[in-house]
């Protein structure tokens, strides 16, 4: 019997990702997972609820996370453990990995990701269109870029980390890489020239704290 993928998030991102994952597993068939969605049809898939998707009559079922919300992602990662639901990676055909690259488990890298070399990164990261990660530079779990993110060389990316649209990471060094940490998000078209600490959010060209 063939696999059944589940597309876990009917949102934008979702339709999104499902004809990466569609290209990379032909064989497979494919529904979308959604908790909460209105839509019982989504780009002419089924859309269950997670019960519903595990009532169906597939032995081998997996799914892809199509989530933006690190927090979410790491809960679903658990709910699916429990139910012994495999988490799968999908990389677009187009991404460019040179040497010494370690990605973990439940990656999803977009079309036109590029990650040059002797990079690490942890699992469940997001990699949406046209973002590039440079050499030496360390990711950690469930950190999430949106488009176009340039992140330079010698960065450290903490988990749960959030990177906004455009956002541009100047270059560390060896002895000193430039640190982003824990949960920081960093806003849409921001240049970040220095560390950010954990659970900031910078803006702006240079990055700077947001003033609330």
């Amino acid at each position: 019997m063939k696999q059944l993928i589940g597309i876990y998030g009917a949102s934008g991102f979702g339709k999104e990702l499902l004809p990466l994952a569609r290209e990379q597993y032909p064989e497979a068939n494919f529904c979308f997972v959604d908790d909460g969605s209105e839509y019982k049809e989504l780009n002419g898939y089924t859309v269950y609820n997670y019960e519903e998707y595990l009532r169906l009559e597939f032995q081998d079922k997996a799914v892809v996370l199509a989530i933006a919300d690190s927090r979410i992602r790491e809960i679903l990662v658990a709910k699916c453990s429990e139910s012994d639901i495999d988490i799968l990676s999908v990389k677009a055909s187009n991404i460019i990995v040179l040497d010494e690259v370690e990605i973990e488990k439940g990656a999803v890298l977009c079309h036109f990701t590029q990650l040059t070399s002797n990079i690490k990164i942890g699992k469940q990261f997001h990699a949406n269109i046209y973002s590039y990660i440079a050499h030496d530079c360390v990711i950690g779990d469930y950190v999430t870029f949106a488009p176009r993110v340039s992140c330079n060389g010698n960065v450290h990316i903490h988990d749960h980390a959030y990177i906004g649209a455009g956002a541009v990471i100047k270059q560390g060094t060896p002895d000193k890489p430039l640190i982003i940490g824990k949960g920081a998000i960093v806003g849409m078209g921001a240049v970040v020239t220095k560390d950010v600490p954990a659970g900031a959010i910078v803006v702006g060209n240079p990055a700077r704290p947001l003033n609330k």
